[in-house]
């Protein structure tokens, strides 16, 4: 038997958009199963919200998502931040991606970039041959390196 650990990230409304996008950045499956599909009526506020998503890649890239039911509200801006050289924040938790080269984790950075507020440039790290840090367009704090 093995166990995996998967982000599973909680919307307001944007899970669907989320989950494309990750698609778009990775590459893989998306399952998308809405409220209505569990049998809300389609009229009703939030049918077509997610109740269940996933993005699944070949290349071991998962992550799921779903919108949380009630009032839909903006995603808060990321609390990360640089001062002084350091990395500030008060965020739970960070999503890593760690690959084996720079030249596989850089269409990552790339994809994830668009639209992010980056907190630390992708580059050259004293601990890694690449490292980089950012907040992407849904509020979700990514690190994307290579492992050493």
């Amino acid at each position: 038997m093995s166990l995996n650990a998967v982000p599973h990230l909680n919307f307001r409304g944007q899970a669907r958009e989320a989950l494309e996008f990750y698609r778009s950045v990775f590459g893989g499956q998306l399952t998308v199963i809405t409220y209505a599909d569990f049998g809300m009526p389609a009229e009703l506020p939030g049918a077509t919200n997610v109740v269940f998503g996933e993005v699944k890649a070949d290349n071991g890239f998962r992550v799921m998502a779903y919108d949380v039911p009630g009032p839909e509200a903006p995603i808060a801006e990321s609390t990360t931040r640089r001062e002084n050289g350091t990395t500030i924040t008060d965020e739970p938790f960070f999503l890593s991606v760690r690959g084996e080269s720079v030249d596989e984790v850089t269409p990552i950075w790339e994809g994830l970039a668009d639209g992010a507020n980056v907190i630390e440039k992708f580059g050259p790290a004293q601990w890694a041959p690449a490292f980089g840090m950012l907040a992407d367009r849904f509020g979700v704090t990514w690190i994307v390196d290579v492992q050493v």
